[in-house]
Parts: structure tokens; C-alpha cells; sequence
């Protein structure tokens, strides 16, 4: 059932994953900024403490006890400060993490409802899906690690200002080793990039795959098709390992990186001012300082490489949530809508000529099933058309408007998880006596019954615990409750009985009873039911009047409901 759209959150026009990202960093300027800021404390911090350790090993050296004990608290005030300014920066982390990956959320669901049913044609489930589930914490991570990055980067430039100050040789190392050691690692981030782009392309369709079997599985099991789709899926699930496996090679790679050039700059670091130290160029507290700075700076290059790898990863993720984003509609609202009068009205499609006649129940009979379902499209407005109600095009009425007053229900409609009653009556207006009608009208009273917890009871994903006529009287029921001006129902009862189906279309008409009602169907049991019947050939109206009438005046609708037997 296509129920109207949802409000529109508000899709920022980006044309680039990197403009998303600094899109999303800006909706929480302040935090991000505060969080920057705590970043650089905490990790400038921790950069002076080994300054702090080297001057009290100087006082120590020099018997200085007022020296001891001034930077001894000057190191107790930078330990306190660190444990601070940590706390605060994750907790600003955590909200950044949480905001950007929740807001990404509401971006694809508010694209989701934008699109309305045109998202299944442009968009695989399992796309979404993945956007919903692997993507956000991406991007999240990649809007976290800003307050890490930041602060390794200043820590850095820190420590090699100091060791400048203290010996140009080991200022030069560092100030040119820490370059060099980054763009070795940059050499890994564009195959990573590649191959992080295919994992994604592989998990998003193998997620789809794997919605399509589960929702289709009582079929597959019905016409002997579940090796043939396990197998399928098992092949791509191998390669899907396989994609998995190459950017696990490289992360490998650049975790090694993370370890053995940092740990490789500290021993140069420390050979060379040992050979300072041993010949009088440095003082026993700067060396134990130089020393505490190299290993100090295992921590800021490790930061810097994360922050690379996360962002590498949030701007990949973005990228897909952008494509999603930049999906326009197939129907947009008119500049200047315009205003429908009140009651119902005269529903006409011009391309084939249906006319459904306002407070009638009307059946339309076609000899192809698409073309039925065509008619229902443009009368429902879900393609562009020259479909009117009471005379006034409805490409010229807001979109919200037609799905006030026109309902489609058909068979591709889903049943959520929830309680019944809510999936039933999902806008909460209905009383108890209203839905007990619209489930005596659906035939449909004796699935609530057989429930636990009756209204109650808590329906399953996608209703898998009912049968496929069980859902379809369900689906009818919600259509039902829901009782809308004008409601267009396709094949309503294909899945049921005929003992079922008879007593449908039994109560169908009465349920509607001043309310404009068109039944697509072949069904003879409820098309003799329906005040007029509407026949359709190639799309066009060939025939019209009562069930009995064209059952003796035209051979190609008897033969239609027929099925072909005379």
C-alpha cells in the first residue's frame, strides 16, 4: 500500500561525498570546534610532558630540590589537564560520532519518503540498507577522528619547535622524518580507497540478494528453486570474502606502518641523541626529554594515520549517501497547485479511458495484468498523465493532496513489525468497532483470532508468519481502515480461496458503501458483484456495463474471466 510521504527533513543540495562530509561537520559547529580544541589540549599535553621529565632529571642532577619539585607539580598539572581535557574531547567525540551517523540516517530516510515509490526502480533494499547499517558508522568515525587528527597534527608541530630549540640536528629529523613517514603511508590510502569502493559495491549487492531470497523463500522452496538461489548466493558471498580479503591485505599493511615507521623513527631518534649526550652536546635531561619525545610521537602518527584511513572510509561511505541523496523524484509538486473541490468526484484516466464514476463500486477487467496495473498508476498519479479527478488534472494538484484522496493498495505492499493494531491502523485514528469491520470485510477476523494477543500480538518482518492470502486480506483490512475518498485495490483477492474470495466480494461493495471504489480483477465472483464493469484491451477500453451483460455481448471479456474455457 503506498501511504503518503512522510515529511522531508530537508535534503541539502551536494553534489560531492567531501562537501556531505564538511556539510555534516558544520551542522555542530560549536561541538566540533570545542572538540578540536580539547583534541589539541590533550594531546599538547602529553607533548610536554617528557619537557617536564627532562627538566626535573636535570634539577635531580643538579641537586636543585626547588627545581625537582616546581616541575615535578608542573608534570602532576599536565597529568590532571591530559585526564581533563580527554574526557571532555571524548565526550564531544562520541556526540560528533553520533550526530553525523544519525543525521546521515535522516538524510536516506527523508530521500527514501522524497522518492516515494519510485525508490525500489532506483534504488536496490539492499543499498539502502547497507547505507543504513555499515555507512553511517563511517561517516560517523570520519567526523570523530577530527578532534584526534587535529590535535596529533599541533602536537607534532609542537614537539618539533622544541626539539629545534634544543638541537637543530634532531629538530631536523624530526621536522623532515614525520613527512616522509606520512607520505610513505599515503602510498597505501589510494589502493585502499579502491578496494574499500568494490567491498561496498560487493556488501550492498549481496545485502540485496539476500533480502530478495528471505522475502521470497516460501516460493523458492514451493517451485524447488532454493539450491539453485543458495548456491547463487554462496558464490557471491565467496567473492564478496575475497573483496574482503584484498582491503583486509592492505589495512594490514598500514597497520604495519602504523608500528614499524614510528618505532623505526624513535630508534634513529634515540641513537642519535645518545651519541649527543655521550659527547656533552646535550645534558642527561634533554636526552631522557628527546627520548620521551619520540615515543611520545608514536602516538600523533598513529593518530594521523587512523585519521586518514577513517576519513578515506567516511568519504567512500559518503559517496553512496550523496548518489542516494542526488535522486530526484518522477513526480514533482506543480509551482502553483491547484485547489480540488470537496467530495468525490469523477476519477477519468484519458490514455485508455476508464472513467470510475464517483460513490460506485467499479471493476475493471483486463486482459493483460500490466495494463491494469498502468491505469492504476496514472489514476493513482504515481507516473505523469493526463488523469483528472473532478475535471482538474491531477498533475496540477499537490502530491500530498491525491494521496489524501486517492489510496492505491496492491500487492507489492509490505506488512511491518510492530503490533497489529498499529500496522493496521499506523495513524492511529481508527476505534476498535471500525477495524472490526474493516477485518469482517477482509475476511480476515478468524488470522486475528488465531493470534496470541489478538490486536495486540506483534507482527514478524514483513509479516512472515502469515501466509501469502493471510496478508493479502490483512493488506485489504489496512485499506480498509483507512478508508479513503477514492481507493483503487489491485487483485485483492489472488491469493485466496474461492470460499474466502466469495465472501469478500461479498462484503466488499457494503464496506464502501458512498465511497468511490475500483477493484482491478478477473475474478468472476467479484466482478459480478461490482455496479459496473470496465473491460480493458491493449491498454484501451473496448467494453463497459454489467458482468452478466458483457459475459453474453463480448466473446474477449468472457473469455478473459474465463480464463479461456467456455
Amino acid at each position: 500500500m503506498r501511504f503518503p510521504p512522510a515529511g522531508d527533513p530537508g535534503v541539502p543540495d551536494i553534489r560531492s561525498a567531501t562537501r556531505y562530509l564538511v556539510w555534516l561537520a558544520g551542522r555542530h559547529k560549536v561541538l566540533l570546534t570545542v572538540g578540536i580544541l580539547l583534541g589539541v589540549v590533550w594531546m599538547v599535553a602529553q607533548a610536554l610532558v617528557p619537557a617536564a621529565v627532562g627538566r626535573a632529571v636535570d634539577g635531580l642532577t643538579r641537586r636543585d630540590e626547588a627545581a625537582l619539585l616546581t616541575w615535578g607539580l608542573a608534570l602532576l598539572g599536565l597529568g590532571v589537564l591530559q585526564a581533563v581535557a580527554g574526557i571532555l574531547r571524548h565526550r564531544c567525540a562520541v556526540h560528533n560520532f553520533l550526530a553525523g551517523a544519525y543525521r546521515t540516517v535522516q538524510l536516506t530516510v527523508g530521500a527514501a519518503n522524497r522518492l516515494g515509490a519510485a525508490l525500489p526502480r532506483r534504488v536496490s533494499a539492499g543499498e539502502v540498507v547497507s547505507i543504513g547499517t555499515a555507512d553511517i558508522s563511517q561517516i560517523g568515525s570520519a567526523i570523530d577522528i577530527t578532534a584526534r587528527g587535529a590535535g596529533a597534527a599541533v602536537a607534532i608541530v609542537t614537539v618539533g619547535v622544541i626539539l629545534l630549540g634544543a638541537s637543530v640536528p634532531l629538530g631536523l629529523v624530526v621536522v623532515l622524518g614525520v613527512p616522509l613517514l606520512m607520505a610513505v603511508v599515503g602510498l597505501l590510502i589510494r589502493p585502499l580507497h579502491r578496494q574499500q569502493q568494490a567491498y561496498r559495491d560487493s556488501e550492498g549487492a549481496l545485502t540485496a540478494r539476500a533480502g530478495d531470497i528471505v522475502s521470497g523463500l516460501r516460493v523458492l522452496r514451493g517451485v524447488g528453486g532454493e539450491p539453485v538461489l543458495s548456491a547463487r548466493y554462496r558464490s557471491r558471498s565467496q567473492a564478496l570474502r575475497a573483496d574482503g580479503l584484498r582491503v583486509a591485505r592492505i589495512e594490514s599493511l598500514l597497520e604495519a606502518a602504523q608500528v614499524l615507521l614510528p618505532g623505526a623513527f624513535l630508534v634513529l631518534v634515540t641513537w642519535l641523541g645518545a651519541r649527543f649526550a655521550l659527547r656533552g652536546e646535550i645534558s642527561a635531561g634533554e636526552l631522557v626529554a628527546f627520548y620521551g619525545y619520540t615515543a611520545f610521537l608514536v602516538s600523533p602518527l598513529r593518530q594521523l594515520t587512523e585519521a586518514v584511513d577513517k576519513l578515506t572510509r567516511g568519504h567512500v561511505a559518503a559517496r553512496r549517501v550523496v548518489r542516494l541523496l542526488r535522486l530526484t523524484p518522477e513526480l514533482l509538486d506543480p509551482t502553483r497547485p491547484t485547489a480540488l473541490p470537496d467530495g468525490p468526484g469523477e476519477l477519468v484516466d484519458v490514455a485508455s479511458g476508464v472513467t470510475v464514476r464517483p460513490g460506485r463500486f467499479t471493476a475493471l477487467a483486463a486482459t493483460a495484468p500490466e495494463d491494469a496495473a498502468a491505469v492504476v498508476d496514472r489514476l493513482g498519479r504515481y507516473v505523469d498523465s493526463d488523469a483528472t479527478l473532478h475535471g482538474v488534472p491531477l498533475r496540477e494538484v499537490a502530491l500530498a493532496t491525491v494521496r489524501e484522496r486517492i489510496l492505491v493498495a496492491d500487492n507489492d505492499a509490505h506488512l511491518f513489525t510492530g503490533p497489529l493494531r498499529a500496522e493496521l491502523d499506523p495513524h492511529d485514528r481508527a476505534d476498535d468497532a471500525t477495524i472490526a469491520a474493516a477485518l469482517a470485510a477482509a475476511s480476515a477476523t478468524d488470522i486475528v483470532e488465531a493470534l496470541p494477543a489478538g490486536l495486540d500480538s506483534v507482527v514478524a518482518e514483513r509479516g512472515r508468519e502469515f501466509s501469502g492470502g493471510q496478508q493479502q486480506r490483512l493488506r485489504l483490512a489496512r485499506a480498509l481502515v483507512a478508508d479513503p475518498e477514492t481507493l483503487l485495490l489491485v487483485e485483492p483477492t489472488s491469493a485466496v480461496d474461492a470460499h474466502t474470495e466469495a465472501r469478500i466480494a461479498d462484503r466488499l461493495g457494503a464496506a464502501r458503501t458512498g465511497r468511490t471504489t475500483l477493484v482491478c480483477t478477473t475474478s468472476p465472483l467479484v466482478l459480478h458483484r461490482a455496479d459496473h464493469v470496465i473491460f480493458v484491451e491493449d491498454g484501451k477500453v473496448v467494453a463497459e456495463g454489467s458482468h452478466t451483460a458483457l459475459l453474453d455481448g463480448e466473446p474477449r471479456y468472457r473469455a478473459t474471466v474465463s480464463r479461456g474455457e467456455d
